[in-house]
């Protein structure tokens, strides 16, 4: 039997109306053609939906009033919408997003000096079923759709008030210019955006929707993300990196390794026992860089199964065989894991064989842990249905 990785997620059921939120330009334009409208009333209903972020059909206050009112009577603009926000002691923000179908998925606005970085799902739980991981034990409800992937980009700029237009100059990007900004983030400067596919799902189960909705993030005349900011994390899934691997544009890789040997890896990462870590080292070696790119290694330290200084020394003969850095992630607990956090100056000790080794390394203090939005502990409860609208 096929694991569940080698199958097509499910896709969301088609709604009614047609949804103008996540058509590139060529479906804006038909679309207009359709009512009867020039092709250049595309460009407009792109720059207002992806550079203005614009979620309501009388915004577009460019068009016609007798054409706003056609497009509210027969076209939907339907974005993810934000169903309940909870903050962090450490300043990041977990989202919970609720979708057209009833469904929930999670993402982490994580506010820095000097950037901002967006933890996004690309699907509605996970095939993947690694143990130490909460979304992986929901099991795989569906793919995300282009749109519920954007929009929840454009739903956390707009709730964090960050200013229209995302992209920056050279000179903002260094720090420079600076402004006072309020509680919200009004009246900032626009600071660099960073996206993480390391939400629900597994990102490259999903490709063909992921590379939609980067190909809308990362347009010049929209959000205009640039790709060298965005980053998907994979599990291994080997045929998913030889596809992302063909794209002449495309996001940064990293890979979520956690585990040195074939044993242990294949206890906590089922996906190990089609991809074995050779297979995986070698697809990584295979895979196209660009000038001074280098593969992430994300590293989930689980204490006494992946923490020994052992692990350590074979950790650095892996990302010696290709250009790489090394996250040390110490495990966030949740309930039922069975796994704990390693101690601190176990941390400390494999930071600095690794740094020995001559691999650029870091600590990641995963942020949200107090509301359950760090790595590791985006899940939706299926049992409890649907968590009450705000307010009520």
């Amino acid at each position: 039997m096929a694991a569940a990785w080698d199958r097509p997620a499910p896709e969301a059921a088609p709604l009614g109306r047609i949804n103008a939120a996540g058509l590139d330009l060529a479906g804006l334009q038909r679309l207009l053609g359709g009512l009867g409208e020039p092709a250049w009333r595309g460009a407009q209903l792109f720059e207002g939906l992806y550079r203005h972020r614009w979620t309501d059909w009388a915004q577009f206050t460019m068009l016609s009033k007798a054409l706003r009112t056609r497009l509210d009577a027969e076209v939907d603009l339907r974005w993810p919408g934000i169903l309940q926000s909870q903050a962090s002691e450490d300043g990041a923000t977990k989202h919970v997003f609720q979708l057209a179908d009833g469904r929930q998925v999670e993402g982490v606005h994580m506010p820095y000096e000097g950037r901002v970085t967006l933890c996004l799902s690309s699907q509605v739980g996970c095939a993947m079923g690694c143990t130490f991981c909460a979304t992986g034990q929901m099991g795989i409800l569906r793919n995300l759709a282009a749109a519920e992937i954007v929009g929840q980009v454009v739903a956390m700029l707009n709730h964090h008030g960050h200013p229209e237009g995302v992209p920056v100059s050279p000179q903002q990007e260094a720090g420079a210019h600076r402004a006072e900004h309020g509680p919200e983030g009004a009246g900032t400067t626009k600071v660099p955006v960073n996206l993480v596919f390391m939400g629900m799902g597994e990102p490259l189960h999903n490709l063909d929707h992921l590379m939609a909705a980067f190909a809308l993030l990362t347009d010049p005349k929209g959000l205009a993300i640039p790709p060298r900011r965005i980053t998907v994390s994979t599990s291994g899934l080997v045929s998913g990196i030889e596809r992302l691997g063909a794209f002449a544009k495309r996001p940064r890789l990293a890979l979520s390794l956690n585990a040195t040997t074939d044993e242990h890896r294949s206890r906590i990462m089922p996906v190990n026992r089609v991809w074995n870590l050779e297979a995986l080292a070698s697809a990584l070696g295979r895979f196209p860089l660009q000038s001074g790119e280098r593969i992430t290694l994300e590293y989930v330290l689980l204490k006494g199964v992946t923490d020994s200084l052992e692990d350590g020394r074979r950790l650095a003969a892996f990302a010696r065989r290709f250009p790489s850095k090394v996250n040390l992630i110490p495990f966030n607990p949740h309930e039922g894991s069975g796994f704990e956090p390693p101690d601190e100056a176990r941390v400390g000790a494999l930071c600095r064989l690794l740094v020995d080794a001559g691999l650029a390394v870091s600590v990641r203090r995963s942020r949200g842990q107090d509301v359950a939005g760090a790595c590791g502990q985006l899940v939706r409860d299926l049992r409890r249905g649907p968590l009450p609208a705000k307010g009520d």
